[in-house]
C-alpha cells in the first residue's frame, strides 16, 4: 500500500510539474514585464513612434511595441548611409550582445572578438526582409537562420560605413520566442539584444 501511494504521489507531482505551451507563453509574457520594469523601459505604440518620426526618445528610454510581431524597439542610432532598397541584396557586419530575459544572464555577444563579427546576407522584397548567417558566433551556436525579430529594424535604419558624416546603426529589442531563433522557439523564451549593423565593404 504504501509502496503504490508513493507511486501515485510520484505521479501527481510530475503531472504538477508539467508545463503546457500557455503556461510556458504566460512565462515568457510575465518575464518580459519584470525585464521591462526592471530596465525602467517606457513602451510606446506604433503610432506615438510614427508620429515622433519613428525614433525612440533615449532619454526616456522608449521602445515601441511592433503590434505585428510583438517585438520592443529601440533604436539607439539610425545610422549612416541608406536604408536597404527594394530588391537590393546586402552583406552585413553585425556585432551583438544576447542576454536571457527570464534570468538577465548573458548568453552570447561577440563584442569581445574585435575581429571577428557574425556577416549576414539581407534581402529587401517590398516590405518583406529575408537573411542568413554566414559566419560568426549566431550561425556557429543556432543555425544559418537570422532571427526574425532581428529583421524588424530594417524598416527604420539605415546599412552604411561609418565614416565622417555619422557612426553605424545600433538598435536595441526584446525578442518573443516566436521570432527568435529555434532554441528561442523551441523553449518559448524570450531574448533582449543589443545589435549593430556595418555594411561591409564588398556589397
Amino acid at each position: 500500500m504504501l509502496v503504490a501511494v508513493a507511486g501515485l504521489c510520484t505521479l501527481l507531482t510530475s503531472c504538477n510539474d508539467y508545463e503546457t505551451y500557455a503556461d510556458q507563453k504566460e512565462k515568457e509574457r510575465d518575464g518580459i514585464s519584470d525585464f521591462i520594469a526592471l530596465r525602467g523601459i517606457n513602451v510606446i505604440d506604433e503610432s506615438t513612434f510614427h508620429a515622433n518620426g519613428d525614433v525612440t526618445d533615449l532619454s526616456r528610454n522608449e521602445y515601441v511595441y511592433m503590434n505585428n510581431t510583438g517585438v520592443y524597439m529601440q533604436i539607439i542610432r539610425k545610422g549612416c548611409g541608406e536604408p536597404l532598397n527594394d530588391n537590393q541584396t546586402a552583406e552585413l557586419y553585425i556585432r551583438f550582445l544576447e542576454v536571457s530575459v527570464l534570468d538577465t544572464t548573458v548568453t552570447y555577444t561577440n563584442y569581445l572578438l574585435p575581429y571577428d563579427p557574425d556577416v549576414m546576407t539581407v534581402s529587401r522584397t517590398g516590405t518583406t526582409y529575408t537573411a542568413s548567417f554566414t559566419s560568426g558566433l549566431m550561425y556557429s551556436a543556432y543555425s544559418a537562420s537570422v532571427p526574425s525579430g532581428w529583421l524588424v529594424p530594417f524598416n527604420y535604419i539605415n546599412v552604411g560605413y561609418p565614416d565622417e558624416t555619422g557612426d553605424i546603426s545600433k538598435v536595441r529589442l526584446i525578442v518573443p520566442h516566436t521570432q527568435g531563433h529555434t532554441t528561442a522557439t523551441s523553449n518559448v523564451y524570450p531574448y533582449f539584444y543589443e545589435i549593430t549593423f556595418q555594411r561591409s565593404p564588398n556589397s
